[in-house]
């Protein structure tokens, strides 16, 4: 990378909106505007840049664009009183990689506000290797811990879509914690893997698909971190116990469900959507600071896959076909 151009993974849309990529060299002044430029190392792969890639969904609203909704590096510039040249940074959220020039770049410009430093105690790979999908999984058990639930519990917390990056560290950082932690898979490839971070209990994806036979049944987890949607989120919902918390994080299996209201009236079940795109810079400090305590490093070595920026294309067609688990580090200058 030169002081004056960077390389990236640039998006075209023609006039039938298909959508096409290439590795293009910019100069710095095709960077969007913002106050603070950042020499990015890393970013990841997340499902929602497997779409964008590929033309899907509509996420992006203006052409030519670079896709990546997370990146770490260091400051270069800055016109903010908050970060200096030198300091280490990550950013998530802020649709970035949808409606802002995102991650894979070898440099990027946004506004100070966005960013976050790296933590203590953390690298830069696995600040990234924690990502989107880390900080996504730490709001969702913060938000199920201040709903009530703590280690006392003698119920599993179940986690669905466990082998992906958000169910990944989820199943981590709660085992850590000392819950006891069911996890949700359709592959049965994943389930030493899932074993390995933790899980107590394994769940196929086809029972927890299956119809509940009426508006409640039994009492089978204490919460639920969903990284699924659709049907499935449905299906959970009158098997939580008494006061119990789904936090809902994604919706891969679409975003409609069918639920009465039984488990909300008769259980005082939550239902709580988690967004990581605009939290509050507090909560996300907060957030950042319990992953770095609590996240066991040596198992986030396990999920973590490092590719260079000329893999994309292909990773971003496998992991919409449910062929990438665990998480997927993308170094931009490699």
């Amino acid at each position: 990378m030169s002081d004056d151009q960077f390389t990236c993974l640039l998006l075209q849309q023609d006039d039938d909106r298909k959508v096409s990529h290439s590795f293009e060299t910019l100069p710095n002044d095709r960077l969007p505007e913002g106050d603070v430029t950042v020499a990015v190392k890393y970013s990841t792969l997340n499902y929602k840049d497997g779409m964008i890639i590929n033309g899907l969904g509509r996420l992006v609203r203006d052409y030519p664009h670079v896709p990546g909704i997370d990146f770490c590096g260091v400051v270069e510039e800055s016109s903010s009183p908050d970060y200096k040249p030198g300091d280490e940074v990550i950013l998530t959220g802020w649709r970035v990689g949808e409606i802002h020039w995102g991650g894979f770049s070898q440099r990027a410009r946004v506004k100070s506000e966005w960013l976050v430093p790296v933590p203590e105690g953390l690298s830069l790979k696995q600040t990234m290797s924690i990502g989107t999908a880390g900080l996504t999984a730490m709001l969702a058990i913060m938000t199920l811990e201040e709903h009530g639930l703590n280690t006392d519990t003698d119920k599993d917390v179940l986690v669905t879509g466990a082998a992906g990056g958000v169910g990944s560290i989820a199943v981590s950082v709660l085992a850590n914690l000392g819950y006891s932690v069911a996890a949700g898979t359709g592959r049965e490839e994943t389930h030493e893997y899932l074993k390995g971070l933790g899980a107590t209990t394994l769940v196929s994806r086809d029972d927890l698909m299956e119809t509940p036979r009426g508006p409640l049944g039994a009492e089978s987890w204490a919460g639920c971190i969903d990284n699924v949607g659709g049907a499935m989120l449905g299906n959970v919902l009158p098997s939580i116990a008494y006061w119990g918390t789904v936090a809902s994080v994604g919706n891969a299996g679409g975003i409609e469900f069918s639920a009465n209201v039984l488990p909300f009236l008769l259980r005082g079940i939550n239902l709580c959507g988690i967004d990581s795109n605009t939290c509050p810079k507090d909560r996300r400090l907060a957030a950042w600071a319990r992953l770095a305590k609590e996240l066991p490093l040596g198992k986030l070595d396990e999920v973590t896959n490092e590719a260079p920026l000329a893999q994309l294309p292909e990773l971003a067609g496998k992991i919409l076909q449910g062929q990438v688990r665990g998480r997927t580090v993308i170094d931009v200058n490699g």
